[in-house]
């Protein structure tokens, strides 16, 4: 036969502290009196009495002055204001957990909330949490609260707030939690079942599927050790609920195979090593001594330990984490991550394994502060070194400007990035970098000083090298480019084709004759442009943008022929006369003796640029694409046809 012993097994934090104070206040004073059973375990409050503290099941019979333990599951209000005005001198051994349901009712009754308690009605813990609140509803069962829910419609919109026995089933805690998350619209839901009681029924249930026989050791008072025998019957056909050792009959053993061990939250380790020594006279085999499971059970954690532990809890506030001891972890959602548009949701899930940082061990308490993001930060100066070491490229988002630069927020470090490695023109507004995300290299790391220098233009170089060599690998006249326009000169513009910046002369940029290049285009413009002509060496690249396949001298030719006459623009005065531009990409010469049907000394004493005239052509020369043209044959012309109308008339 083997055995297994469930690490969850015992006196949890709250019962162990409750037992070691009733304990302190016994050898303090001489009339210690405790409300109650501090525990549901009639051997723990035996040998309590041996050790000189009473138990009084009745506040009023209590004499006054006495000092009295208040029982871990708490005490209502109106009982703990009795012993006061006698004067009693009160050991609060309240389990810590069930004090937060304290206050967080408390609470809720000043922000007039609704309570409600899901819990068993009867049990010392439900009656002390009611005592705390004015409206509240306790129910037991999900069929209860269907009932609720059908008798109260009128409640459903209300501001509700739900808390949850300490000891109660998860099972039945999951199912009316989701029930009212979906009927109720103004309700906050405090997961306050105690994580040791969870994972202690949990790893019951799951060592009761592969036993023969289960033994569940504590008091048969105990709600939550009766729970857990019942847990163990709907997956294992044998379970014995004993007490002590002597009440088990190893005869009924006889033949099994396996045996699984577990035990209530009232339960003290002698008891239960009173029950594996038993069990070790009776069989050979044993999967894990009880000296290994009680030393796992009771380990302790100091500050700035590092330690790995499974997500039982996520709410708005906190996370919280089993780390296998007798501490409750937390993680306040501050010392979960320092990205501010972070959802909790997405970071962690119910079942995660997480690795933190121990930051505060509260003993008396039994709570164990932790922080993820403090653990990912050493994490993260490491990868920041290596980063540098390697030489690796690493992605922040920029979060803050200065005078000297902006600063990135690298996985949580600072990286401060210098104005001139931001990869901004001189001058530019470096608020505009705020808030995105940006790929740099890390120039410098002083730990110490926890300070980190970046630069943003290191990588925008290599990128842009890369992507310029790629351009070179490949580049051949008549290729067409998609490009960016990023300056402009009185000759021209320069192009950013991809990594490569080619020149635009004036001359290519239209098919119309302009004067400056900001005529056409702008910085920032996207143009498509075409190789000229190309020098690999000298790393020079000309490049087009008129477009060559509509041709304007094909399209002037087709159109006009000499003697039309056409509506002209001037686009540049000469001394010898003046250009027009008859189509855009095709322009003709006004000779100064064709300006006017006068003498002429200067044409800008008859014309000026930008002007539209009507004119006649007066001769194309094909070959050289050349054209004539004549203001004052036109006028010739008119004259002509006004004498011929003079002649007719006579």
């Amino acid at each position: 036969m083997s055995c297994t012993l469930c690490e969850h097994a015992g006196f949890c934090f709250g019962v162990k502290r409750a037992v070691s104070m009733a304990q302190n206040a016994g050898k303090l004073s001489q009339n210690c009196i405790m409300l109650g059973p501090v525990i549901h375990n009639d051997f723990v409050i035996e040998e309590l009495s041996k050790q000189g503290v009473d138990c009084e099941l009745e506040h009023e019979l209590i004499p006054a002055k006495s000092t009295v333990i208040i029982r871990s599951h708490g005490e209502t209000k109106t009982v703990l204001n009795a012993l006061q005005e006698k004067g009693c001198s009160l050991v609060d051994a309240t389990c810590p957990k069930v004090s937060k349901i304290h206050s967080i009712v408390q609470d809720a009754t000043v922000r007039n909330r609704i309570v409600m308690i899901i819990g068993i009605k009867t049990h010392p813990e439900v009656i002390a949490i009611s005592s705390w609140c004015e409206q509240f509803y306790i129910i037991s069962t999900l069929e209860e609260l269907e009932n609720w829910i059908a008798n109260n419609p009128h409640l459903l919109g209300e501001a509700i707030t739900i808390v949850c026995q300490t000891t109660f089933s998860q099972s039945i805690w999951s199912l009316c939690r989701e029930k009212l998350k979906k009927e109720c619209t103004n309700h906050e839901i405090f997961d306050t079942i105690c994580r040791a009681t969870y994972m202690r029924q949990s790893e019951a249930t799951e060592l009761a599927k592969c036993s023969d026989a289960m033994i569940v050791v504590g008091d048969k008072k105990s709600s939550n050790t009766k729970h857990l025998a019942d847990l163990c019957r709907v997956y294992c056909p044998i379970v014995f609920h004993i007490g002590r050792a002597q009440e088990l009959d190893f005869d009924l053993l006889k033949g099994l195979a396996s045996v699984g061990i577990t035990a209530g939250a009232s339960t003290p380790e002698w008891i239960i090593k009173e029950v594996y020594d038993k069990m070790s006279d009776e069989i050979m085999e044993i999967e894990e001594s009880f000296a290994e499971m009680l030393e796992k059970s009771i380990k302790t954690l100091n500050t700035g330990d590092k330690v790995t532990g499974i997500v039982t809890t996520v709410t708005p506030t906190e996370i919280q984490v089993d780390l296998g001891t007798k501490h409750a972890g937390y993680i306040p959602v501050s010392e979960l991550t320092d990205d501010v548009d972070a959802k909790v949701e997405d970071i962690v899930k119910v079942g995660d394994e997480i690795e933190t940082y121990v930051m505060r061990v509260n003993d008396m308490e039994g709570m164990i502060t932790l922080s993820k993001k403090r653990l990912d930060s050493v994490k993260n100066w490491d990868n920041i070194e290596k980063a540098q070491a390697d030489e690796e490229i690493v992605e922040g988002t920029v979060v803050e400007e200065n005078k000297g630069g902006i600063v990135a927020s690298v996985k949580g470090v600072r990286v401060f990035i210098p104005a001139s490695q931001t990869g901004l023109p001189k001058g530019a507004a470096m608020s505009e970098m705020l808030k995105q995300k940006v790929r740099m290299r890390i120039t410098e790391v002083n730990r110490s000083r926890r300070r980190v220098v970046g630069s943003i233009r290191a990588v925008l170089t290599e990128e842009r090298n890369a992507k310029a060599q790629q351009i070179w690998d490949s580049i051949e006249e008549g290729k067409k480019y998609q490009g960016v326009v990023k300056s402009l000169t009185s000759y021209g513009a320069f192009v950013d084709i991809g990594g490569v910046d080619g020149m635009v002369h004036v001359s290519q940029l239209s098919w119309s004759r302009i004067k400056n290049p900001a005529e056409v285009v702008s910085v920032g413009d996207e143009v498509e442009v075409y190789v000229l002509s190309l020098d690999a060496e000298k790393k020079k690249i000309s490049l087009g943008m008129k477009d060559n396949s509509v041709n304007p001298w094909d399209s002037f030719t087709s159109t006009y022929e000499v003697g039309s006459v056409a509506s002209v623009r001037i686009v540049k005065i000469m001394a010898f006369g003046a250009f027009a531009e008859i189509i855009p990409g095709v322009d003709g010469l006004i000779h100064i003796s064709q300006i006017a049907n006068h003498r002429v000394e200067k044409p800008g004493d008859e014309l000026a640029e930008g002007q539209t005239v009507d004119a006649k052509i007066t001769d194309i020369d094909l070959d050289n694409k050349k054209v004539s043209l004549s203001i004052r044959a036109l006028l010739e012309d008119a004259n002509s046809d006004d004498e011929a109308d003079f002649e007719d008339a006579e």
